[in-house]
């Protein structure tokens, strides 16, 4: 799937977003989503980043903003990068 601002990548669905930093004035980094198999995957990827020193942007929880069944974690990596993994529910 390629949208304006993201490129998703996967066989039958995206299991791999990447999205590139924003341009102009903006400090956006770039954002690398992974789907994960289940809430439990996007809890220790969470804690194993935070174990390895990256730095939290967001814990894991439900975004319904998102949509319904959207239960994601993010993290900054060493180079400034907006790392998310995210379970996607029932859909």
């Amino acid at each position: 799937m390629d949208y304006d601002v993201a490129v998703g990548y996967g066989t039958t669905t995206p299991d791999f977003w990447i999205s590139g930093a924003a341009e102009g004035t903006s400090n956006r980094e770039a954002h690398f989503a992974f789907t994960a198999p289940d809430t439990a995957t996007v809890d220790a990827f969470h804690a194993k980043a935070l174990e390895l020193g990256a730095e939290s942007l967001h814990a894991p929880r439900l975004w319904p903003e998102y949509h319904p069944g959207y239960y994601g974690a993010f993290v900054r990596d060493p180079d400034g990068n907006n790392v998310e993994a995210v379970f996607h529910g029932a859909q």
